[in-house]
């Protein structure tokens, strides 16, 4: 029996008289414990609660080594309130057996036995599990369509308890749910269970299971309604993954709601069935639709250092017509370049990532660390496509392009180039700003003829790549890299916009943008001086590897080295770069700074870099 000072722990004994031995017999103990009872509380001043406050008893369990059967024993056990003085008494020894029992029965153990010993304050649960029940029988069927499933039968008969196995109810409870989900989820939305037993023979140490499914009919897809205009219903109809008739998947259907918001047309989009409205075996698909408005805007800013402040204005109209053409526009302003553009997109058989896109633009480029300026006029088809859930996009073109530009004393140039091209691209990456893991690939080519179109005769095919692995969410490794070549008759008449420089933020730090190329002796068109300026080159070859330690949740300190060279000679050396950096991971994404040393055959250099955005 509890001692008295352990005040109000006497009322659970009473309670358990009640509960062991009937209404009188309880009634009488505490009619005549009543005076005890109240000096008791008096003597130990009302000391009420501790009583009933969850014990901070560590159990020490002995006897059982699955690590998933001692943690449920632990989990068990803590949800005892008692205290360790109290596990002496051989009610509390029972309680804790019982526990015990209750924790290692679903895992087979029926006749498990438990002993408990206090010593020193501290509790040895001893635990012996004896022989586990086994499964000495298991019964299925399917009662209803989905008996001649393929795909049904197969998740009826993939049940992992097999004759022989110890019993393991996690595994019989948890296939009990599965199989309720499953059913569901392939339109057969009447199944239930009817019968589901577990029997257990104790004396033998056997246990037989028995599972009756009742399927009933597998539903299926059903027409579109719409909740909301109905303007997109051409569209959506294209996205639809299933047709009328088709058995009903959920799979499906996430697919149909994933094509519905990437999209671009709507603000707001679900699809879901409606069972209740079902015709016969036909399910509706209700569409509740909120279009986004008719023009949107949108503002970008951004600072590095080879353009210094930029922005970008943007203007997008999502329907053009009930077809889904779109239209959108960007202007750019920076420093050194300024450009409009427009794009014209018609989507395909996939809206979302089949399409062809017109676009029209101009640019002017003029950077002040060199005498170099162009404008620029293009025009270009694009055919973009992209398979199902494949990261890789493929873009086949045909531009045109009229450049005009001078270099100092070089004479004005006007060049006219039709290129068809080709380019396929992978991007994957685990965050749209903060990116600790990623991948981005490129191919590019573009060629053109002389007399077709071309003043000149022009192949040009450039590679990028770059990869972003990060380990322990600690340690970060960046490499990318660049090759590029052009081929020509006439490479004097090739646009300097199509030219190859290296050097600046994204290149070989340590040097200007653009600054590492050929050269030539042109004049300063301010000045009037001759000058030794960058005209571009043939080829190109950059790396960069650069490492960054996370020292804080929002910093990371860095080091690089990079390399790389644009030349008209393969042979010529590499000018390379290194230095430290830090990052500052921040809520609009990451700003890096840089200093870097650069290693040129000519000379040696220091700059600094800043660059706000994601890398890839």
């Amino acid at each position: 029996m509890p001692s008295d000072c352990n005040g109000i722990a006497v009322l659970p004994f009473y309670f358990l008289l009640f509960i062991q031995r009937g209404y009188r017999f309880a009634m009488k103990s505490v009619l005549t414990g009543g005076v005890y009872l109240f000096f008791m509380l008096l003597g130990c001043g009302f000391a009420v609660s501790p009583s009933f406050a969850e014990s901070d008893i560590t159990y020490q369990i002995e006897g059982v080594e699955q690590d998933v059967l001692h943690n449920n024993i632990r989990i068990h056990l803590a949800s005892l309130n008692v205290e360790t003085s109290l596990l002496t008494d051989p009610y509390w020894q029972d309680e804790v057996g019982a526990t015990v029992a209750t924790a290692v029965q679903p895992f087979g153990y029926y006749n498990s036995d438990t002993t408990v010993n206090v010593t020193d304050g501290k509790v040895i649960v001893n635990v012996v599990l004896n022989t586990p029940l086994t499964v000495n029988k298991v019964t299925r069927e399917i009662i209803g369509a989905g008996r001649e499933d393929k795909a049904f039968r197969e998740r009826f008969n993939a049940f992992k308890l097999k004759q022989g196995d110890v019993l393991n109810q996690r595994i019989y409870e948890a296939f009990k749910s599965s199989m309720f989900n499953y059913a569901l989820s392939n339109g057969y939305f009447d199944y239930f269970w009817q019968v589901t037993r577990l029997d257990l023979v104790r004396e033998e140490k056997q246990a037989n299971i028995l599972l009756i499914a009742q399927s009933g009919p597998q539903y299926q897809f059903g027409e579109l309604t719409f909740v909301g205009e109905d303007k997109a219903r051409a569209i959506i109809e294209r996205l639809k993954p299933f047709k009328t008739g088709d058995a009903y998947s959920s799979a499906a259907l996430a697919d149909f709601n994933r094509s519905l918001n990437q999209s671009g047309y709507f603000t707001r989009v679900i699809a879901r069935p409606v069972v209740s409205e079902a015709d016969g075996l036909l399910v509706p698909i209700e569409v509740s639709l909120l279009h986004r408005p008719t023009d949107s805007f949108n503002t970008a800013i951004g600072a590095a250092t080879d353009t210094g402040p930029r922005i970008r204005l943007g203007w997008e109209r999502p329907w053009v017509n009930s077809r889904g053409h779109s239209i959108s526009s960007d202007i750019f302003i920076s420093s050194p370049e300024q450009s409009v553009t427009a794009d014209y997109r018609i989507p395909m058989k996939n809206i979302t990532s089949d399409y062809a896109s017109i676009e029209a633009g101009y640019q002017f480029i003029e950077y002040s660390n060199t005498s170099f300026e162009s404008e620029t006029l293009s025009l270009a088809v694009h055919r973009y496509w992209q398979d199902n859930n494949s990261p890789w996009q493929h873009d086949g073109s045909i531009t045109y392009l009229r450049e005009t530009y001078d270099q100092g004393d070089l004479s004005t140039n006007t060049t006219s180039l039709v290129l068809p091209g080709y380019s396929i691209s992978y991007r994957k990456k685990d965050s749209e700003l903060n990116i600790d893991n990623g991948s981005y690939l490129q191919l590019l080519s573009q060629i053109g003829r002389e007399g077709v179109g071309s003043d000149i005769d022009f192949a040009k095919i450039v590679a990028e790549a770059m990869i972003i692995r990060t380990f322990n969410n600690v340690h970060r490794i960046s490499i990318r890299g660049e090759l590029g070549a052009i081929d020509t008759n006439r490479f004097d008449e090739v646009p300097t916009s199509l030219r190859f420089y290296a050097g600046g933020d994204r290149s070989v730090r340590g040097f200007d943008f653009r600054e590492i190329s050929p050269t030539a002796e042109v004049i300063d068109p301010e000045t009037g001086e001759p000058i030794i300026d960058s005209i571009g080159g043939k080829y190109l070859a950059t790396s960069s590897v650069e490492y960054a330690y996370r020292f804080a949740d929002n910093w990371r300190a860095a080091a690089f080295v990079d390399v790389g060279t644009a030349t008209n000679d393969i042979s010529s050396k590499f000018t390379y770069s290194i230095g430290p950096g830090i990052h500052w991971i921040s809520p609009i994404g990451p700003v890096r700074f840089y200093i870097a040393r650069g290693f040129a055959p000519e000379e040696k250099t220091w700059q600094l870099h800043i660059m706000l955005g994601p890398e890839l």
